[in-house]
């Protein structure tokens, strides 16, 4: 079957199988794709700057080198369980994108620009972020890190290394997820489920955890957690993890 012609910029288009459209190196600016499926689409280097996904089903799909930035998935099916396989974001910019409700399972997001980022209530089961930025350069001397993961199972995720300091991470879910020398300084993880999260050299200090799930959470195995904030019921559980025996008196 040929190739079809990817869509003109600002287009809509609802509810056809668009999985034999060429998107490598098309500009697709602002369009809007509702109700679409896509199987096995590759977005080589692709242009959807400000484009929105609506309800659509991206299955296998990889998008490689694309320019995302302010683009908007949501309620997307992007996690193929047959074949086991989640969608791929290979060295694409994703700056200030959101991405809500959708179904980001074994997802891959490697060598992406993320800063200023929003997942919203997306299942990002062991998701993977390897050489990916949460930060941006403003100048020679001046950095800033900006991302919102809030609401977000990533049970199992592997967040090794991520520089996510000062980010809003509320209510997420990192049971098991690998944390180890993760910067979580100053991060907003109120609500949020550390179970047997790996945290080992993490830096936490001044991070807010309240109402946080933080049994296991040794902080012997922290970088730093000087002025971390808890609520006083989360005390008896740090101190149990730390080998403490607290007694009534």
């Amino acid at each position: 079957m040929a190739a079809q012609d990817p869509p003109k910029p600002g287009a809509r288009i609802e509810g056809r199988d668009l999985s034999e459209v060429d998107w490598t190196e098309a500009d697709c600016t602002e369009v809007v794709l509702a109700g679409c499926t896509l199987e096995g689409a590759s977005f080589a280097s692709t242009v959807l700057e400000g484009a929105r996904f609506e309800r659509c089903r991206l299955m296998r799909c990889r998008f490689s080198h694309a320019d995302l930035r302010e683009a908007a998935f949501e309620d997307c099916q992007m996690f193929d369980a047959a074949a086991k396989a989640g969608a791929v974001f290979a060295f694409s910019r994703l700056e200030a994108a959101k991405l809500a409700r959708c179904d980001l399972t074994h997802a891959k997001f490697e060598g992406c620009d993320l800063y200023d980022v929003r997942l919203e209530a997306c299942n990002l089961t062991g998701a993977g972020f390897a050489r990916t930025s949460f930060a941006k350069a403003f100048g020679r001397k001046v950095e800033r890190i900006a991302a919102e993961l809030v609401d977000c199972n990533l049970e199992l995720a592997d967040l090794a290394g991520a520089r996510l300091a000062g980010c809003r991470l509320a209510r997420s879910r990192f049971r098991e997820a690998d944390l180890s020398g993760a910067d979580l300084e100053g991060a907003d993880l109120t609500g949020a489920d550390l179970f047997q999260a790996i945290v080992d050299e993490a830096r936490l200090a001044g991070a807010d955890l309240t109402g946080a799930e933080v049994s296991g959470l040794d902080l012997r195995r922290l970088a730093s957690y000087r002025a971390l904030r808890i609520g006083a019921d989360q005390q008896f559980r740090l101190l149990d993890a730390m080998g403490i025996d607290v007694r009534p008196e």
